[in-house]
């Protein structure tokens, strides 16, 4: 049986992502990602962060330069990969990377939405809002589903 690689986190984006253009026209974007716990030590509440370093290729950079932006809350999921390269001294350095296969934004819709020009964020327009739509789930009685 082989081995299972797979990472899933929930965190914050560190800064805006990075993104490069490789031999091929090849975008990559990286940025680094804030992931949080909190737990009890001697009575009193502590905060611990992780901070990890993502990378995406191809379209997926190509989405996240897009959209993601410093601060907002994404759910990815990828697998690790450690590789080692050398710095401007010539000493041999490694690192390790989360390379993302895919990604969720997380929070309100208008989180990832760019701001128009007539920002109407204060409007009290909600025919997008599903909080106002009502849902009739005695609808069609007929069908002949056993649930």
């Amino acid at each position: 049986m082989s081995g299972i690689n797979k990472v899933i986190l929930v965190g914050h984006l560190g800064k805006d992502p990075e993104v490069r253009h490789l031999e091929g026209n090849v975008s990559v974007a990286s940025f680094p990602l804030a992931t949080s716990e909190t737990f009890n030590k001697d009575g009193r509440k502590v905060e611990q962060t992780e901070w990890h370093n993502i990378v995406m290729w191809r379209g997926l950079a190509d989405v996240a330069a897009k959209y993601l932006q410093k601060g907002k809350l994404v759910y990815i999921e990828g697998k690790l990969r450690t590789r080692s390269y050398e710095d401007r001294e010539g000493v041999k350095r490694y690192t390790t990377e989360i390379v993302a296969e895919n990604f969720t934004m997380l929070g309100r819709k208008s989180d990832f939405e760019p701001p128009s020009n007539g920002d109407k964020s204060n409007s009290t327009d909600h025919s997008n809002d599903p909080s106002s739509t009502t849902v009739d789930f005695n609808e069609n009685k007929d069908d002949d589903l056993p649930f």
